[in-house]
């Protein structure tokens, strides 16, 4: 617990490797001021984006020192002036989007720390029957996942859905609600032993992308598809990787098809060839991050028993570092989360 007013957070100091990130036991704990609480943070987990933070992005510029982590839960411990709905107590989770600032764990310090000072516009009450670790897994992988999803209204019920990167954050995410909504899965990643974690997820389908070409693989599974009619191919590919994969995600879909993307984290310029935009009437449908109604849908989602976010860890923050190479390294299927 904290002593004094000072508290134990995992602070980056300078951009680099992740040997940049040190947990201090003597880091001040914020106080509430006007329009905002402070959090006991109970649970915090990490995402790609916090490797990108540890090394710096071009045209980003991080107030260093800063706290890293963007999601968090956690129980109100101090309510500042002019906020009104919330006591000391409550159960909460964080939208990592700071109307003002920007994101939490970037622009002002996160969640990876005992205490954090949070705009009172960014709580959302967790149902009783969610716990602190489920929450904090859900805002920045399963919120994108689910506006991709369900928001757009992209996926129906039979649908075949092959999904890149699977077993990354918002991958497995995607894998989780597809699976919910009904429709058949096809899951691509890396290595045997994640295929394997994928299919006791639900995943239907496993395709090693090391391997085999997943677009050949569709094709050959599915059929080619046709241009006068709604056979071979696969109903919908969620692609956020961009780059090499664009073009044969485009050669997989079924006439009508649709390619949902949220991200390019393997170029965002990728060869195009737009004959099969029109000869198929593919869509592509493009998905912006979350809102405060994707993380109560979710939350409600959990406490029906409709699903539940992967975890692959729960640390201590003295392991934090480590968890974030997990992460980076991409050994972990699913959510790293962290207790501090």
């Amino acid at each position: 617990m904290a002593s004094g007013n000072t508290m134990k957070a995992l602070v980056l100091r300078q951009h680099g490797d992740l040997d940049q990130l040190q947990v201090v036991e003597d880091h001040p704990v914020p106080g509430a001021d006007e329009g905002h609480v402070v959090i006991r943070v109970r649970a915090s987990s990490f995402n790609y984006h916090d490797v990108f933070t540890v090394r710096g992005m071009p045209g980003i510029k991080v107030p260093l020192p800063v706290v890293i982590g963007l999601d968090m839960a956690g129980e109100v411990a101090e309510v500042g002036p002019g906020v009104v709905g919330w006591k000391p107590g409550d159960r909460v989770l964080v939208n990592p989007l700071n109307k003002k600032k920007g994101l939490m764990g970037e622009m002002l310090d996160g969640g990876m720390a005992q205490y954090c000072r949070v705009a009172a516009d960014q709580l959302l009450a967790m149902p009783a029957n969610v716990s602190f670790e489920d929450a904090a897994a859900l805002p920045v992988a399963y919120g994108t996942a689910h506006r991709m999803l369900i928001t757009h209204d992209t996926v129906k019920a039979g649908e075949k859905v092959l999904v890149l990167g699977a077993s990354g954050g918002v991958g497995t995410g995607c894998v989780i609600l597809a699976k919910m909504l009904g429709a058949e899965v096809i899951a691509c990643a890396s290595s045997e032993e994640k295929l394997a974690r994928l299919k006791e997820l639900g995943a239907d389908e496993v395709v090693n992308y090391k391997e085999v070409d997943f677009s050949k693989w569709a094709v050959e599974r599915y059929g080619k598809p046709q241009r006068r009619s709604c056979d071979g191919g696969v109903d919908v590919v969620i692609n956020f990787t961009g780059g090499d994969t664009w073009h044969p995600s485009l050669r997989c879909l079924k006439r009508g098809g649709k390619l949902l993307v949220c991200g390019a984290t393997a170029g965002y310029d990728p060869k195009e060839d737009l004959r099969y935009v029109w000869s198929f009437e593919l869509k592509i449908i493009g998905s912006n991050s979350f809102y405060d109604e994707n993380l109560t849908a979710l939350m409600d989602m959990i406490a029906q028993g409709r699903m539940r976010p992967l975890i692959e860890k729960v640390l201590p923050l003295e392991q934090a570092a480590e968890g974030l190479r997990l992460i980076r390294d991409r050994e972990v299927i699913g959510k790293v989360v962290v207790a501090p």
